[in-house]
């Protein structure tokens, strides 16, 4: 049972306070799926993620679309901060692509002043049409698509968001090429993904618990995102003008038992590819107990943290401002601060 009643959703800071034409060219960076079973063959690109197994947990999550409205609230939040970064622009665009878009997360919080259009894109064609009948103030258009095989003529988008979705794909810096080679000249790309200590605590009791029931550990939490990391891949992939930034959102919940609950009913499952598909009830219960004496709020509840990471990055453009070439600065900033701290002596 989703016990909604229980959750309380809290916002913290974090530690610094993101005619359709297909053309082959804008296919620039694939993760192929994995070899047969028995064969020898290595895959070309590093697989991490099953995206088929992905594309149906979405598909299952959004099939009890009674139960996964109530699992909204982490995604329609990390939304609205997307959406904020995104009002930080200046600009009125035309059209504004959102990949993996899931029902329209990003669509429940813009509006004419910002886009004229949104298209939403998902690889799951049923949590896409989850609210197909819900009326937007913006205009929506709905496209099956995979974040790691991008449709998009090349020079042919203003502006590319994303909202928890990219922490899915193999091919992270692949992916950003295809993005930032789709965007035109000065197009930006927002977008918000789970970090590396999101449900750090889920991650450490599931640990303990099959380590102390089943001598061993099994990879329980998808690999994510490093902070330190996200700068570096957006200048590799060709943008400028970067900012990374964190976040945090944390919610209780009535017991680890109910976390994984929402977890599934979110489409959030683990979806590493050795993952182990069964968790044992003794395991599991052991976890929730640990998850329990370990992170436990006085009130009973347990604290889940979610880390969100922000990037935006720009497409380079003649018109965009650029430093000043080494050596032309006309004062020196030593002479300027030895100033004012003779300045400050004195009135001392």
């Amino acid at each position: 049972m989703i016990r909604t009643a229980a959750r309380k959703l809290l916002h913290q800071p974090g530690v610094h306070h993101n005619t359709r034409t297909l053309s082959p060219l804008c296919f620039y960076s694939t993760a192929p799926p994995p070899p047969p079973a028995g064969s020898k063959t290595v895959p070309s690109s590093f697989q991490v993620f099953n995206r088929e197994a992905k594309r149906m947990q979405k598909e299952r999550a959004a099939s009890n679309a009674e139960e996964s409205r109530q699992v909204d609230y982490v995604k329609d939040e990390v939304a609205f901060r997307v959406v904020d970064r995104l009002l930080d622009i200046r600009r009125e665009f035309n059209e504004v692509v959102e990949l993996g878009s899931g029902c329209g997360h990003i669509a429940k919080h813009v509006d004419t002043d910002m886009m004229k259009k949104l298209i939403m894109c998902d690889m799951s064609e049923t949590m896409l049409n989850r609210d197909v009948d819900t009326e937007y103030e913006v205009p929506v258009e709905r496209r099956v698509v995979d974040e790691e095989n991008l449709p998009f003529k090349e020079n042919s988008l203003e502006c590319v968001v994303s909202s928890l979705s990219m922490h899915w794909i193999n091919d992270l810096p692949g992916a950003m090429i295809q993005i930032q080679r789709s965007l035109k000249p000065d197009g930006v790309f927002i977008a918000g993904l789970f970090g590396g200590d999101t449900l750090f605590e889920l991650r450490t009791s599931l640990q303990l618990a099959e380590q102390d029931r089943e001598g061993g550990i099994s990879p329980r939490i998808s690999p994510m995102a490093d902070s330190r990391d996200l700068g570096s891949l957006l200048s590799r992939a060709g943008f400028t003008l970067t900012t990374v930034d964190v976040d945090e959102v944390t919610v209780n919940y009535p017991s680890a038992i109910e976390l994984m609950q929402d977890l599934r009913a979110m489409g959030e499952s683990n979806a590493v590819i050795n993952r182990r598909h069964l968790l044992k009830r003794d395991t599991m219960l052991a976890a929730a107990a640990i998850y329990k004496e370990l992170y436990g709020n006085p009130d009973g509840t347990v604290p889940a943290t979610f880390q969100i990471l922000y990037m935006i990055g720009w497409k380079p453009s003649p018109t965009q401002n650029k430093p000043l070439e080494r050596g032309s600065a006309r004062n020196s900033l030593k002479d300027r601060l030895e100033g004012d701290e003779s300045a400050t002596s004195k009135a001392e």
